[in-house]
């Protein structure tokens, strides 16, 4: 199998399934697709249903393009990361990896337009995220979770609004910005830059006014993000973690116990924002974002300074703050339940506390005139003291 004959290969999947969000190429699987979060089955005309070893390892080294770098870390790491094109329209973020000695495949399609707050349909405190001029803004979720999508649309605030530099550092570039008003400059890990330490410390020497670190991995690109905020800069990045608590601690578990205390006065001063996304099967089969946000203010400063107790947690500061523009998951998956996008079922499984979402529906179902019980066929008993 040549170059051409994936490039395709890969253009009939995407012409066949547009809603895609995934191409899954397994070794004794079907070629699938992954379509609104559940892997499909393919019909391709290949001498066997399944793929084997000989064709995964054929499509990987066409994808990787005789990369020298991305072939020493696939045989020396066993992965490696990489972006693909199809023409001008078709890009994918690509993973390879060894499993059991054989070459599995991962391909992330990626929007080929600079998504937009508004065609998104994110939520419009995005916009006042995008006027923030220094601090560090974290968005945090499971990977595939929409964080990229979420990123680029405050991006494209900034971009038609402020004539500045903007600087990326992305594994690998995923969607790229024209310029308008903004600049930018966008560096791919391994391509421009050794690792997001390196290139968040180069970015300092650039003149940029904001700086946008595809993810936070270790204590060196902490340190030096933290840095860059004090010193005036907006710095975006990610976190692969599920709320704002387990997102102190992750901060936290770069730094030793013995710099605890002033690794939280310094992210007390410059977190601006947290902002975690989970995705939901909606009714109608896609699928919808949802999202905690927490901006900084005195009582959450309070929080990182000294931390949780029983009484005062983030999630009861983030529930009591909704008119300024916080709000929990549970909140967003109530509103959700109440525009009829999600079923009670995925509203509780989704939910942070089950006991908060489960009195939302219920309110809502009773102001519906639905049942809220199960139960059924009661009746007091008359005799019962008399039996007594």
């Amino acid at each position: 199998m040549r170059q051409v004959d994936v490039d395709f290969l890969l253009s009939k999947v995407v012409e066949h399934f547009p809603q895609i969000s995934d191409i899954n190429l397994t070794v004794g699987r079907p070629f699938q697709v992954e379509v609104h979060g559940r892997l499909v089955p393919v019909q391709m005309h290949f001498p066997t249903p399944f793929l084997t070893p000989f064709q995964t390892e054929v499509i990987a080294l066409n994808l990787i393009r005789n990369d020298r770098r991305k072939l020493a870390d696939l045989f020396r790491q066993g992965s490696c990361d990489l972006s693909y094109a199809v023409g001008e329209k078709i890009r994918f973020r690509v993973s390879v990896f060894s499993q059991r000695g054989r070459y599995s495949i991962v391909m992330r399609k990626l929007p080929t337009e600079v998504p937009t707050v508004d065609g998104m349909l994110l939520p419009q405190i995005f916009k006042q995220i995008s006027l923030e001029k220094n601090g560090i803004v974290l968005f945090t979720g499971a990977t595939g979770s929409g964080k990229t999508t979420s990123l680029a649309a405050i991006l494209n605030e900034i971009n038609e609004r402020d004539p500045v530099h903007i600087i990326t550092l992305e594994d690998p570039v995923e969607i790229v910005h024209p310029h308008k008003k903004a600049t930018f400059n966008q560096r791919e890990l391994g391509v421009d830059f050794e690792s997001f330490a390196h290139g968040l410390r180069a970015a300092l020497r650039q003149a940029p006014k904001v700086i946008l670190v595809g993810e936070i991995r270790d204590r060196e690109t902490m340190e030096i993000a933290l840095n860059a905020s004090e010193t005036g800069h907006l710095v975006l990045s990610t976190l692969h973690t599920i709320d704002a608590t387990q997102t102190l601690n992750r901060i936290l578990s770069f730094f030793d116990q013995e710099e605890e205390r002033q690794v939280r006065i310094r992210l007390a001063g410059a977190l601006r924002w947290v902002v975690s996304q989970r995705l939901l099967p909606r009714i109608d089969g896609a699928r919808v974002a949802v999202f905690e946000i927490m901006m900084n203010n005195l009582r959450v400063q309070d929080l990182i300074l000294h931390g949780e107790t029983p009484e005062k947690t983030f999630y009861e500061v983030i529930e009591s703050s909704r008119p300024l523009g916080f709000q929990t998951f549970d909140q967003n998956i109530i509103a959700l339940f109440q525009e009829g996008l999600i079923s009670e079922e995925t509203a509780l499984l989704y939910a942070s506390k089950r006991a908060v979402v489960k009195r939302g529906v219920d309110q809502i179902k009773s102001l519906r005139g639905e049942k809220t019980t199960d139960i059924e066929g009661l009746t007091l008993d008359h005799d019962y003291l008399r039996r007594g």
